[in-house]
């Protein structure tokens, strides 16, 4: 099983037909889709001018739209590295649990309810927004946008893009995210709903 850097090395290969090039960028998401898996193939589709469906989609535009995932995953493993280090500090001296943390769910790091409603912008920067989020203390507004206004779903979710996913927190009003209870200082239980 390939992993990613050789997936994105396969997207990259000039000598590779576009069909293989951009089979390779969707298996990509296989190992790093921050939105979920149809959430991040539109987001990059709808941001590089790529149809979703289009099997002989332009080079240059996959491998752009490769160079913004490859930039959110840089952010994210840093992230992850930074703060494992500082989980073993922390338990080197007695603190066992972390008072909040958040290592997405799943496969997806800011998992979006609907596919088709994702927070603005590139991808790395919304993870930067995420990190300086999960850097700081919980509070009361969606971490990516700032959106007051969070919502909890009134029914589970039905599709094919929620698999096992189960809602671990409210939806934004203003990107769409799932906000994961732990970044949040104070949220009503789902019985609230």
């Amino acid at each position: 099983m390939a992993g990613f850097r050789s997936l994105a090395y396969q997207v990259r290969d000039a000598r590779n037909d576009r069909a293989l090039r951009r089979h390779s960028l969707r298996r990509c998401l296989e190992r790093f889709a921050p939105y979920g898996h149809r959430a991040t193939w539109w987001h990059l589709c709808d941001r590089h001018g790529i149809a979703p469906e289009d099997r002989g989609a332009d080079p240059l535009r996959l491998v752009a739209a490769l160079e913004e995932l490859e930039d959110a995953r840089t952010v994210w493993l840093e992230y992850e590295r930074q703060f494992a280090e500082r989980r073993r500090r922390e338990k080197h001296h007695g603190l066992r649990r972390p008072e909040w943390a958040w290592g997405g769910s799943g496969d997806a790091v800011v998992r979006c309810a609907d596919p088709g409603v994702r927070p603005e912008g590139a991808l790395g920067e919304v993870l930067r927004r995420l990190v300086r989020a999960l850097e700081s203390e919980p509070g009361t507004a969606c971490p990516v946008c700032g959106e007051t206004e969070l919502r909890w779903p009134e029914v589970a979710p039905v599709g094919p893009w929620e698999g096992a996913f189960a809602w671990d927190g409210p939806v934004c009003a203003g990107c769409g995210i799932v906000v994961p209870r732990p970044a949040l200082a104070d949220f009503p239980s789902t019985d609230a709903a």
